[in-house]
């Protein structure tokens, strides 16, 4: 099934490659010969294909400092956004958590917006600047500037033909941030390239960047207390101050490539999981692995995760929480295969292309 006329793509930056840019690959796997337009691109940082992509900057790519320090930026990107001219598109596809849902398209060209989260620095700042562990010169800057960008964000709401949410927990946020209702579609993942295996190794494992609101300190505090085997992967400016609080029975590997991640996963007892996400691909990768997850029962998990069938859920944000999970967990009361099949059926990447397209064509053919 396609989708007729010319299609742009609008991504808010790209100068770090994580989860949203997953995402991203995936929408331009929909629409291969699509330009992505951003305000900035630091190929270094990315996978080689993108030099393959066709890649259209804003003015900010020329600032210095843009792509090493895009959050002294913020007060440019309306700006920059507004700048693109989209003229002879059919089609214009943002995915947003920041400012590309604010770029302007004339009829008769349509505006969907997959949104990963409105901004939360600007609609949950007091939460972010806590969970981010931001200095208090930074919070004081940002205190001056977010009543300004928060008004241009929900005007630029309304700019959005249509929102597109990938869980639950955005769909009510966009509700209560833009008085917008969206649709549903989960982002994607490639389930039949990550391996399973009959065998499982001695350890528990977490994934994820290592900053303040991922709440890697609860996963070791309890598996110090249990004395668990406990594999870390993934950096950030966290981990100095994880490594002074691990007991002997935790590692950390920093950065591993896919082939060794998608091992791991494969042989782990579970994931531990224990911060609060607007969905979290990690656990569904996991899941593709066909192993289980422990996780914080609140966000985007309780969308992703079977209670009993595919792991299970600790309902406090707090180490002994954990420590009582991980106490009656048994990861041999977990079926591989039961796994893997929940995240087939929700999560591969043929059910999004086939949703989004659907979604799509309906859009387009709606005068």
């Amino acid at each position: 099934m396609k989708v007729p006329g010319r299609v742009a793509i609008v991504h808010s930056w790209l100068n770090q490659y994580g989860g949203a840019e997953r995402v991203l690959e995936h929408l331009h796997g929909l629409f291969p010969k699509a330009p992505i337009y951003t305000s900035m691109f630091d190929p270094r940082v990315f996978p080689a294909e993108y030099q393959r992509w066709d890649i259209r900057t804003s003015f900010l790519q020329r600032v210095p400092l843009s792509r090493s320090h895009h959050q002294l930026m913020l007060f440019l990107y309306p700006m920059a956004f507004e700048s693109f001219d989209f003229r002879g598109y059919d089609l214009v596809l943002s995915l947003s958590s920041g400012f590309s849902h604010g770029v302007r398209v004339s009829p008769p060209g349509k505006h969907v917006s997959y949104c990963l989260s409105p901004p939360r620095f600007l609609w949950t700042f007091d939460q972010y600047v806590r969970l981010e562990g931001v200095g208090r010169l930074t919070r004081l800057g940002l205190s001056a500037t977010v009543p300004f960008l928060k008004r241009w964000d929900y005007v630029a709401s309304k700019r959005v033909g249509r929102f597109v949410a990938i869980s639950q927990v955005i769909q009510e946020r966009i509700r209560r941030c833009y008085g917008r209702p969206s649709a549903l579609i989960y982002p994607a993942i490639e389930v039949d390239s990550f391996p399973t295996s009959d065998e499982v190794d001695d350890y528990f494992l977490v994934v994820s960047r290592l900053i303040p609101y991922k709440r890697i300190d609860l996963a070791i505090e309890a598996c110090n207390r249990l004395k668990l085997p406990l594999k870390i992967v993934g950096t950030g400016r966290s981990r100095a101050a994880l490594e002074r609080i691990a007991g002997p029975t935790i590692e950390f590997l920093g950065k591993v490539d896919e082939v060794t991640l998608r091992q791991m996963y494969a042989r782990c007892r579970a994931l531990i999981f224990p911060g609060e996400e607007d969905l979290g691909l990690t656990p569904v990768e996991t899941q593709a692995a066909g192993r289980p997850v422990i996780a914080l029962g609140r966000g985007g998990t309780m969308e992703t995760i079977i209670e009993g069938k595919t792991g299970t859920f600790f309902p406090e944000q707090t180490a002994d929480s954990l420590v009582e999970a991980l106490e009656h967990f048994d990861y041999r009361a977990y079926d591989s295969q039961c796994i893997r099949q929940h995240v087939r059926s929700r999560f591969d990447i043929a059910v999004f292309r086939e949703q989004f397209l659907d979604f799509l064509k309906g859009e387009l053919c709606t005068s």
